[in-house]
């Protein structure tokens, strides 16, 4: 078990945040495991970043550390995104003030609502993002199933909905924790094209997920965790043209 190191010295690093999300020095745990052990990376906006490792690497931990929930418990580190201290915020507060969207692996669709009605409950209070009738152009499919009950769709089309009722909201960064997994090749596909269009629109995308090819053929860049450090920091096509990285670290 490693032992919780002394941060009795952190420094305030406000005055040097760079204009967009900047992780510094993060430490995060559940209960005593160490999970993230002071990882520092920087996403530049407009940019899709994947966040990739082998399981048990981080990368899960990491984005429920930026989105600020309550498990894992991050014991030290600072989170700025375009200049607001998301440290110093709740989960509530940085999904609204601090402008972040979680697409969690379960993806959550609420039952017994429609497609229509989750989508609506994520915009009962502002800031409000995209239309309803935008989103239904984003996602044909969830257009015409929008008065179905939402946990009955399919499971590509329950992440297209978990991804809208995200983007419904006025969000700056969305995070995406595992959005291919158990689907079709056909549906990744068309998430793909959806991811390509969203990031068109100007919305920079953190993204984890297993398939770590598909995700570096749509990334711009790549953090890669191992046991809770960062190796590697770069280009997505480094990443694509180096075998005996991808064999080390990702093992493919």
């Amino acid at each position: 078990m490693n032992v919780k190191p002394d941060f009795s010295k952190n420094a305030n690093m406000a005055e040097t945040a760079p204009a967009f999300l900047s992780v510094w020095d993060m430490h995060a745990y559940y209960g005593e495991s160490y999970i993230v052990q002071g990882i520092d990376f920087n996403v530049h906006e407009g940019e899709i970043l994947a966040l990739l490792g082998r399981n048990g690497a981080g990368k899960t931990t990491t984005l429920r550390a930026l989105a600020r929930l309550d498990d894992p418990q991050v014991t030290h580190g600072e989170i700025w995104l375009d200049h607001q201290p998301l440290h110093q915020m709740k989960a509530h507060e940085a999904a609204t003030k601090g402008g972040l969207g979680l697409v969690p692996e379960d993806r959550r669709i609420i039952s017994g609502l429609t497609v229509e009605e989750n989508l609506k409950l994520a915009q009962i209070a502002p800031p409000v993002g995209w239309s309803l009738e935008r989103l239904y152009e984003l996602f044909p499919r969830l257009g015409e199933r929008r008065k179905q009950d939402g946990v009955t769709l399919s499971g590509g089309e329950q992440q297209m909905l978990a991804i809208a009722r995200a983007l419904a909201r006025d969000i700056k960064v969305l995070l995406l924790d595992e959005p291919y997994e158990g689907l079709a090749p056909v549906i990744v596909d068309e998430i793909e094209k959806t991811l390509h269009t969203v990031k068109a629109q100007g919305m920079t995308t953190i993204l984890v997920e297993q398939n770590a090819v598909r995700a570096l053929q749509l990334a711009d860049r790549a953090v890669i965790l191992d046991t809770g450090a960062i190796v590697f920091d770069g280009s997505a096509a480094e990443v694509l043209g180096d075998e005996q990285l991808r064999a080390e670290y990702l093992a493919i």
